[in-house]
């Protein structure tokens, strides 16, 4: 990837101009708020990074993106590498890593700079009220190259190198992608002032800043609701969501379901594969949870090997259908992972046991239907496990 990347270099270098003499002090502009952020901010992206496994948005796309408009693709890659540079003391990864990822950063620079000129850009001096809609529009198409690129080039590499890829570990989360789009639009601004108002670019490190410490509050928030080994929400941030679905649900005068996931024999995993093998085996089924559930369901870990799913306006039928489909959904998986020695395994034809509570037909508040699913969890259980179970009715 990285020699075929010299390729992107060459073509956009080749129709990059020379820069001249405004060109550099942009360059110089740029690359000052950029140090302001950096040396403010390194020991909140020092934590950011420890507590990040996948994806993580550092936010320099702010001093990144605004080069890629209005500096020659040049010194819009000598920027890169000058953040880069800096970054380079507080990313802590391994040195191939980091040097691919910079190479990411410098082609979405490139390319993007080579997108927007060839589609004639205009000066921003002389706009009208029309013509600056027009190059809004080449704005956000330039932004749409720039995040693609760093898509393919990043995600595409996550993805090969994942023996479970989800989509959460390539591209990262909502708010990972969300901060990405802002970040990138503050670039867009940063553009703006520094061909307008040069000096006004100081606000822009300011700015940063704040969204640094946002960012990091953001993470430790979510930190809080969520479950490490898996992504989904734990029992707390599940409880919290489920609450509010339930009583969005009670106004409405409508119904809901419960289903609890209990994974069979999961400590044969762990005593066959070892742990770490367990623990693929639950980011799967958490992914393949994901992957079967509407954007409306709220999807958790109760503990262990168990998962706990709340259905928004599902009755009786509806939940059955998801619960059947769910168990086959895991019944189904095929999990890369390693053995006790560290060899590569396949684990397959693991199943579930799976216990469904409907409201208010078996309970009125969340600790009613928990209890009543896992009573229908048990009951599947005994059963002969791998089936789903509704909870009995109260009499």
């Amino acid at each position: 990837m990285e020699a075929l990347s010299v390729a992107g270099f060459a073509v956009a270098f080749v129709h990059s101009p020379v820069p001249g003499g405004e060109d550099w002090l942009r360059f110089v502009i740029l690359g000052l708020g950029a140090t302001a952020h950096i040396q403010l901010t390194r020991r909140q992206e020092e934590r950011r990074r420890n507590r990040t496994k996948t994806v993580l948005i550092d936010l320099t796309a702010v001093w990144v993106f605004p080069a890629t408009l209005v500096l020659p693709a040049t010194l819009a890659v000598l920027l890169v590498a000058l953040i880069r540079l800096q970054r380079w003391f507080t990313a802590r990864r391994p040195t191939h890593n980091f040097v691919y990822s910079s190479v990411a950063h410098g082609l979405a620079a490139a390319l993007a700079n080579l997108s927007y000129r060839a589609m004639s850009p205009q000066d921003w001096s002389t706009l009208t009220a029309t013509g600056s809609l027009r190059e809004f529009g080449l704005v956000l198409a330039t932004a749409a190259v720039y995040e693609a690129v760093q898509i393919v080039y990043v995600g595409g590499i996550l993805a090969l190198g994942s023996p479970n890829p989800t989509v959460r570990t390539v591209l990262g989360s909502k708010a990972d992608n969300l901060l990405e789009a802002i970040t990138t639009g503050l670039g867009a601004v940063t553009a703006v002032l520094l061909v307008t108002m040069p000096p006004a670019v100081a606000i822009m490190a300011v700015v940063t800043v704040v969204f640094n410490r946002l960012a990091e509050i953001d993470q430790l928030q979510n930190a809080v609701v969520t479950d490490p080994k898996t992504g989904l929400l734990n029992m707390r941030g599940w409880t919290e969501s489920a609450d509010r679905a339930l009583n969005r649900v009670r106004r409405a005068g409508s119904t809901l379901s419960v289903l609890m996931v209990d994974l069979d024999h999961f400590k044969w995993v762990n005593d066959t594969y070892g742990h770490p093998a367990g623990d693929d085996v639950l980011a799967a089924v958490a992914s393949a949870l994901s992957s079967v559930t509407r954007p409306a369901d709220v999807v958790g870990r109760f503990g262990g090997e168990e998962f706990l799913l709340l259905l928004p306006d599902a009755d009786t039928s509806a939940a059955e259908l998801a619960a059947e489909r769910i168990r086959t959904t895991i019944a189904g998986l095929r999990i890369s992972t390693t053995d006790k020695r560290g060899a590569r395994a396949t684990i397959s034809g693991r199943t579930a046991s799976i216990g469904v509570a409907v409201f208010p037909r078996h309970a009125d508040d969340l600790d009613g239907l928990l209890q009543a699913a896992d009573t229908a969890v048990y009951e599947a259980k005994e059963a002969g496990r791998n089936r789903v179970r509704f909870a009995p009715v109260p009499t």
